[in-house]
């Protein structure tokens, strides 16, 4: 098993992590946090890869005469991909709503936020 897609992956949610924790700016956390959603994008396309596997469509071979990947895995990938964008919707729309409510996307200047 190869072990570079897992270092990618961390490598990238690393990122994302360093850029969310450094923002000055909503929308710039938002698109930090969609960074590091991605890296598992990359986690779960590595965990369900085999060397030599072909796509998982059975209408041209016999079952069990070729190893495959695991449609599972890329099942679950589309899902996570789809949950992501609409995560990140919602959190645009979010920030949107307090830029217009207070004028700015500053986290430290949001005091009114604060309890």
């Amino acid at each position: 098993m190869h072990i570079l897609p897992y270092l990618i992956a961390a490598y990238v949610f690393l990122m994302g992590c360093y850029g969310l924790a450094t923002s000055r700016n909503l929308i710039h956390a938002v698109g930090c946090l969609a960074v590091c959603q991605s890296a598992t994008y990359v986690l779960l396309l590595a965990v369900g890869y085999r060397d030599g596997a072909t796509a998982p469509v059975f209408s041209d071979l016999e079952p069990g005469s070729r190893p495959v990947v695991d449609p599972l895995v890329q099942a679950l990938t589309l899902t996570d991909i789809v949950v992501g964008a609409t995560v990140t919707a919602l959190l645009l729309a979010l920030v949107q709503q307090i830029a217009k409510r207070h004028g700015t996307v500053d986290p430290d200047e949001l005091r009114e936020l604060r309890g």
